[in-house]
């Protein structure tokens, strides 16, 4: 180990990733693991006490999300930056995540050598995002965001409240049928694939109250 190896903080859930992200920076000089986390609050808890350059963050965590951590990283004013690891790169796990402060996001099937590059750079403070990441972001600034109609937002407004597809329709007088449809295109427009994260975009977005 050389006095200037990266100090590196492993926050994810699954202990196997864990022992392979352990394994790979330890056989490395220019790394050093300096602790690993379960979960965001064992996150932000270690980060505080032994300062590393990067936190290797997972996003879906048990007791504390990743974007809550990373949050919070922020708010404390710690040097360390973070570079987001996972397997997600939807609009709803992407966004939130940079908005936070986090200074890259990679996803998990990165090439080792790869890895290693972004955390060099995250140390630097250079932002680094995987190539969907970036293209997903270029495309949101290139074009504007397709706007919900009217009876979409309605039926996005309800769902946020707890109603059933079932519910929704009665309100609205049509059928769950077309509740559905309208839900489907409320996903393709919003990139989620449930109603929880239409509900969360929509927060995001303003789109709801």
């Amino acid at each position: 180990m050389t006095e200037t190896a990266i100090r590196i903080l492993i926050a994810d859930d699954h202990p196997i990733v864990r022992d392979g992200l352990r394994g790979m920076f330890m056989g490395d000089a220019r790394f050093e693991v300096v602790g690993e986390a379960a979960d965001g609050a064992e996150a932000v808890a270690l980060a505080r006490a032994l300062e590393p350059a990067v936190v290797l963050m997972d996003l879906r965590m048990p007791r504390m999300d990743g974007v809550t951590a990373i949050k919070r990283l922020a708010e404390l004013g710690l040097a360390t930056r973070v570079l987001v690891l996972t397997t997600y790169d939807t609009d709803s796990e992407v966004l939130p995540a940079i908005e936070a402060g986090a200074t890259g996001y990679l996803l998990k099937d990165a090439a080792s050598d790869q890895l290693m590059s972004a955390v060099e750079a995250a140390a630097r403070g250079e932002a680094v995002l995987s190539p969907t990441v970036a293209m997903r972001l270029m495309g949101r600034v290139r074009r504007p965001e397709s706007p919900l109609s009217t009876r979409e937002r309605e039926v996005l407004r309800l769902i946020a409240t707890g109603a059933t597809n079932r519910d929704v329709a009665g309100a609205l007088f049509i059928s769950e049928a077309t509740v559905k449809t309208h839900l489907l295109h409320v996903y393709a427009k919003l990139d989620v694939n449930d109603r929880a994260a239409a509900v969360a975009v929509g927060f995001q977005r303003g789109l709801l109250d």
